[in-house]
């Protein structure tokens, strides 16, 4: 996974995993959702970041099953 923020634009982008975009859809105004050819989410874009999410702070947790 690799997260990268634009601040000139203020806009976050989530890539959970490198695979070529075959669609964009928008889940709101300010939210894309990247997919693969068989629908899988692997891009997430977020406009008016910091508004809409704590950026300075990021926790990463992985938990055992």
């Amino acid at each position: 996974m690799k997260i990268t923020c634009y601040q000139d634009t203020d806009t976050l982008y989530i890539e959970f995993r490198e695979a070529e975009v075959a669609e964009t859809r928008e889940f709101d105004e300010n939210t894309l959702l990247d997919l693969d050819e068989g629908g899988n989410l692997c891009g997430l874009t977020l406009e008016h970041a910091r508004e809409r999410a704590d950026i300075p702070h990021v926790t990463f947790e992985q938990v055992a099953a």
